[in-house]
């Protein structure tokens, strides 16, 4: 795939302004050439390129979904980066990821979503629920919500901890098809009453075709890293496969959730 001919636009990387030290892959808030400022994924951070491409699956599939989601794009960072940085562990960083790394623009003024003072309401809640189950995304936790608020309006960020089966590819046919464990700790699940409805909304427009579009948006280059299959395309099938799979069998991963939830109240 040529970022180029992609729906995404691509930036390029003009000034690195600081790291995001709470999250674990040392993200950065940096510059590019649009003059906008954006949260930098680095594609040479711990979990390489796979978290690039959790995040972009999962922030377009959402968008798609009607979520509000912080516009992705292509980042292209310059190897020279890594040369001016002071501190060595971020010079590590920037020199490892030279080339093609992704970032969401940066909502200034945006606090982090607090359950205690933001009240969702329970068909918002229960399509944060079905989509997080359908991503298999362990990272939106009372923790750690992954979510903020903006302008008075509830935004989802980071899905970089989505479809975690790819760090292995260990029985990924078998694994589309199991309910999600880990939406027990989800920070919304109290409130997700109207899994079935978002369930029946979401199959209504979501399909193979939606789904092959937006992996079609991942990078060659990312797919080829460390990849157990034999090429780009037979690596991009199998995601697509693996979700084409698990909405086919979304009553398993609902059943799942509203079981988790009467465990939980």
């Amino acid at each position: 795939m040529d970022p180029n001919n992609s729906r995404l636009r691509t930036v390029h990387v003009t000034r690195y302004v600081t790291p995001l030290r709470e999250g674990g892959s040392l993200p950065a808030i940096a510059e590019a050439d649009d003059d906008f400022l954006y949260v930098l994924k680095f594609r040479g951070a711990g979990q390489g390129p796979k978290a690039l491409i959790a995040e972009l699956i999962g922030g377009e599939l959402a968008r798609f979904l009607g979520f509000r989601i912080p516009e992705i794009v292509f980042a292209n960072l310059d190897e020279a980066f890594g040369r001016t940085e002071p501190d060595e562990e971020i010079q590590d960083l920037l020199r490892a990821s030279a080339g093609l790394n992704l970032a969401m623009h940066y909502l200034s003024g945006a606090v982090t979503f607090d359950p205690i003072v933001t009240v969702v309401d329970p068909q918002l809640a229960s399509r944060i629920v079905w989509l997080d189950s359908f991503l298999a995304n362990v990272d939106r936790t009372a923790r750690n919500t992954n979510m903020l608020m903006w302008h008075k309006e509830l935004w989802l960020i980071d899905h970089g901890a989505s479809l975690y089966f790819h760090h292995s590819w260990q029985n990924w046919e078998e694994q589309a098809q199991r309910p999600f464990a880990q939406v027990k700790d989800h920070v919304l699940l109290r409130y997700a009453t109207e899994m079935d409805e978002a369930d029946t909304a979401f199959k209504k427009i979501l399909n193979a075709d939606q789904i092959r579009s937006v992996v079609a948006l991942i990078p060659d280059e990312w797919l080829l890293a460390d990849s157990p299959f034999d090429s780009a395309e037979a690596h991009r099938n199998a995601y697509a496969r693996f979700l084409e799979l698990r909405l086919s069998v979304s009553e398993i991963f609902v059943k799942g959730a509203q079981n988790a939830r009467e465990s939980l109240i």
